[in-house]
């Protein structure tokens, strides 16, 4: 099989030995899993990254095989796919947590919510759907957290993959299998540590803005939600059911901060524009109407995940001088 050396690279870089090991397998993983769910005309996608997508047939469907390296994020989103059942992403149609496979609706037309030239129409778009996914969360004990997944994996093991989770008394999703936002921020931490209690490169300033904001919003009394993670342009998409989520991470903390991801993007193009500070001043005029927070708290948290994302940057080797340079823009931008 001939996959792209950027592909390769990338899984190689992030996953050593145990990418080597993915790549080596993966004809015989494609192959079974063409067996098991009747897949023909497997073909990867031309833009594979971090993990092995094609798409294929299955008798009269088109769908999309999703394949990775063992990673807690597509645990994650194998969850999340199940949670939302389709409202307002892709169905998950089955997978194979054991071995990380997921079988997907493919979504047709398929366009990115980035080719709209409407950015406000886009902002509304993307305001709106964020709440139809979102699932509030009820924490639960490491010890009922056992009990839980004993429970998940009886409900799930069975081939009926349109099942839900239990949920509680209030409607809320009794699961601990997600990625906690919290976690994230611990970065911050590592940030630190890494520079012996400086910030090297970064803005001393910033980062302590973002501290202090995010230990304060995580300190209130919100109530967590199932999130996705990673909601921006590039991962909602058209089709017949109409826009529609992809990859989500699957991320449990304070709803505001999914307004982050969307705000820094179209990822390195968007600070190209004359009018991207009166963009994102629209942008947060539009998410408030919407989801009711205030605009300072979407600021705030489009910083935070900004300073978080260079961070990640920085670490990986990575180019992290954009979201760098949108930290700084949000940080002053006027609300007015």
């Amino acid at each position: 099989m001939n996959l792209p050396s950027e592909f390769i690279s990338n899984i190689e870089g992030t996953f050593g030995e145990a990418g080597r090991q993915f790549l080596a397998s993966l004809p015989a993983s494609i192959a079974e899993a063409s067996q098991r769910w009747g897949l023909t005309d497997v073909q990867p996608s031309p833009t594979l990254s971090y993990n092995f997508v094609a798409f294929a047939n299955r008798g009269d469907e088109q769908v999309v095989l999703k394949m990775g390296v063992p990673d807690r994020e597509l645990k994650s989103e194998m969850a999340a796919l199940r949670l939302f059942n389709g409202e307002g992403a892709c169905r998950l149609i089955d997978c194979d947590e054991e071995k990380y496979w997921m079988l997907l609706e493919r979504l047709k037309p398929g366009v990115m919510l980035l080719t709209l030239e409407d950015d406000e129409e886009a902002t509304h778009i993307a305001a709106e759907l964020m709440q139809k996914i979102w699932r509030p969360i009820e924490h639960v004990t490491l010890s009922e957290a056992k009990s839980l997944d004993e429970e998940q994996k009886r409900l799930f093991g069975r081939e009926d993959s349109s099942l839900t989770p239990p949920r509680g008394p209030s409607g809320g999703v009794t699961h601990d299998k997600f990625i906690r936002l919290s976690d994230w921020f611990d970065g911050l931490k590592k940030l630190r540590a890494t520079f012996d209690g400086g910030t090297g490169p970064f803005d001393e300033k910033m980062v302590a803005r973002v501290e202090r904001s995010v230990k304060d919003f995580f300190a209130e009394n919100h109530k967590p939600v199932l999130m996705h993670g990673d909601f921006h342009h590039y991962n909602i998409l058209s089709s017949e059911r109409g826009w529609l989520v992809i990859d989500p991470k699957g991320v449990i903390g304070p709803a505001c901060y999914e307004v982050g991801p969307l705000l820094i993007n179209p990822w390195g193009d968007f600070l190209d524009r004359q009018d991207h500070r009166q963009l994102t001043q629209r942008r947060i005029d539009i998410l408030h109407e919407h989801l009711g927070f205030e605009r300072e708290r979407i600021r705030e948290w489009g910083l935070a995940h900004s300073v978080l994302s260079s961070w990640w940057s920085f670490e990986s080797h990575g180019e992290w001088s954009y979201t760098a340079n949108f930290a700084e823009m949000i940080a002053g931008l006027p609300l007015d």
